[in-house]
């Protein structure tokens, strides 16, 4: 995977880059995975578009950060990454964490969107008990490694019927979350603990977006989603039936065709 510098040479961000062609499109991965979280879409994408996927700070091929960071940071990383990449605008998809630095990508760097999609994410910020959860896992991660952290999330992330009958998911996410190092796990939820409040955002997003979430997402609940996803000017929202909080890997072949039918209904889209 190449490599670029962003955070004035602090932080190498690996990244993968294939296809070519509009619109552009960065696949933002979620907590405490990697760039391989996209590895059913960056196949299918790259048949019509360019598309980047990059590991964040810490995770994946991307070395730990040097310094504590936030998720604004994770989105100027984004940001940088683009410029470097000579990419002026893209449709910045992200899960789960990724879709925090999604908020935070139109927040801070509006220019750069051509278009968002938020999936199996919240824009509201952790409650105090969420806070303080985050830490108690942060302070697992440091002292007991990674292992304890991934079997407490693991049960949460996919839907029952992920479980019953796509065993080798379960087990592509586990091996995906072990490889995750301690201290990037601690970041990260330290990070997300300290989120800013994405809801005043809501109705300020001008450009084309699309929520989707699982039906059996138990961290990003489907009936808040619908509620928070109506305050977005015509936003588009689909629910994947059957999937939890990795809709992409659980459901792919219907999370892609979510995800290429809004890509052509962007202005200017081939279809």
């Amino acid at each position: 995977m190449p490599t670029i510098q962003v955070d004035d040479g602090q932080v190498s961000l690996h990244y993968h880059d294939a296809g070519t062609g509009d619109p552009n499109v960065v696949l933002i991965h979620g907590f405490p995975f990697n760039s391989g979280q996209w590895r059913p879409q960056l196949e299918s994408l790259a048949e019509r578009c360019r598309v980047i996927v990059p590991d964040l700070r810490g995770f994946g091929d991307s070395p730990l950060s040097p310094v504590p960071y936030t998720v604004i940071r994770l989105a100027d990383d984004i940001a940088e990454l683009m410029a470097a990449l000579g990419i002026g605008r893209a449709v910045v998809c992200g899960l789960s964490m990724g879709g925090y630095v999604a908020f935070e990508m139109f927040r801070r760097h509006r220019e750069c969107l051509a278009g968002l999609v938020l999936a199996d994410t919240r824009p509201q910020p952790d409650s105090d008990a969420g806070r303080l959860n985050r830490a108690r896992l942060a302070g697992i991660a440091r002292s007991e490694g990674s292992g304890p952290v991934v079997e407490e999330l693991l049960p949460m992330l996919v839907a029952p019927v992920t479980r019953q009958r796509r065993p080798e998911v379960v087990e592509q996410l586990r091996e995906m979350m072990m490889a995750a190092r301690p201290q990037a796990i601690a970041d990260a939820l330290m990070a997300m603990a300290a989120r800013d409040d994405s809801v005043p955002l809501l109705a300020e997003i001008d450009a084309p977006a699309m929520v989707i979430v699982g039906s059996d997402d138990a961290i990003a609940d489907a009936a808040d989603t619908r509620e928070w996803a109506v305050r977005i000017p015509d936003a588009g929202l689909a629910v994947i039936a059957g999937a939890g909080h990795v809709s992409n890997l659980e459901q792919p072949e219907t999370f892609d065709a979510i995800l290429f039918d809004f890509l052509d209904s962007l202005p200017g889209a081939a279809g």
